[in-house]
């Protein structure tokens, strides 16, 4: 039986339901993040009890800069996926999706190589930026001799998203590289951390994100900060040039805080002379791609599709 537009919203909106139904029963967090409360939130960061599963496939190794990658490399490699993943730069780990990545990587025909950057608080911005720079750089110089081919495309998930623009930006501006990377898929990312609308009104929903949560994100992340200073292009892409970016794909839910930012850097992207498409998931909240529902799967059908024929 075909599902329709109207049964894929249905479905996510009552899924919406009974995550804040979920998040209310649990107990109010009254510890401050010290680092015991940071390593527990890290070993349970959706509230499940299992760690993600780790495939033998998943190939971890150190660069030569000391950042340190995942890789997936499929029988049949026709480009090289470097991907970024998300957590609000304080969460998350290269290994936290290999079953995704894998996936990406033999539908795509794509060896993915995913980041495992520095987190927040301990190492807050630049540090993040600066090994996804490193490890950008060293596949634009190895990515031949590693993987046969010199197609290179970039992308990641909420801060992941945000840290592939900056990665984009700074070959562009501190090494001179445009047009290595031929595209960049960019799922719900935060591009302003001085907060645009959407975060500024969203209010207290429990939706995985919200106003609240990414005031204290952007405090771990960019700490000493004021508003004004979050602004500058390279905390905040929404603020950059974007000439000279490779094409796009752009996905936001909109039920998710950072909607406004996906919806203005696709205005800046496209106006930048680059093509971008922009996908605005109906009734989706924020990370999504996180849980299993029909429109997660059309999701990242769409994913493969727009990487592969990139």
């Amino acid at each position: 039986m075909m599902i329709t537009d109207e049964d894929l919203l249905t479905e996510t909106l009552a899924f919406n339901a009974r995550f804040e139904a979920a998040v209310a029963l649990r107990p109010a967090r009254d510890r401050p993040l010290d680092a015991a409360t940071m390593a527990e939130l890290r070993r349970n960061r959706l509230g499940g009890d299992a760690p993600p599963v780790r495939l033998a496939q998943g190939q971890d190794r150190v660069l030569p800069s000391g950042v340190a990658v995942r890789a997936f490399v499929p029988p049949r490699v026709e480009g090289v996926y470097l991907h970024i993943h998300g957590g609000g730069w304080a969460f998350g780990s290269a290994d936290g999706q290999d079953e995704k990545l894998w996936r990406l990587a033999e539908g795509a025909r794509l060896a993915v190589v995913s980041v495992d950057y520095r987190l927040a608080p301990e190492h807050p911005f630049p540090a993040g930026p600066d090994d996804c720079e490193a490890a950008a750089r060293w596949l634009v110089e190895h990515a031949e001799a590693e993987y046969g081919t010199r197609r290179l495309l970039i992308g990641g998930e909420s801060a992941g998203a945000h840290l592939s623009v900056l990665t984009l930006l700074r070959l562009r501006d501190r090494h001179g590289v445009t047009g290595a990377f031929r595209a960049a898929h960019l799922a719900f990312g935060p591009y302003d951390l001085s907060m645009t609308p959407s975060q500024r009104l969203f209010g207290s929903r429990p939706l995985l994100s919200n106003s609240d949560s990414l005031r204290r994100t952007y405090e771990l992340f960019t700490p000493g900060l004021t508003s004004e200073q979050r602004r500058d292009p390279e905390v905040s892409p929404l603020f950059a040039d974007l000439h000279g970016l490779p094409p796009a794909r752009i996905v936001v839910g909109t039920e998710d805080p950072l909607l406004d930012d996906s919806l203005f850097l696709a205005q800046r992207w496209r106006a930048a002379g680059a093509p971008v498409q922009l996908d605005a998931v109906a009734g989706a909240m924020h990370g999504f791609t996180l849980f299993p529902l029909a429109v997660t799967a059309r999701e990242q059908r769409r994913e493969q599709d727009f990487l592969a024929g990139a």
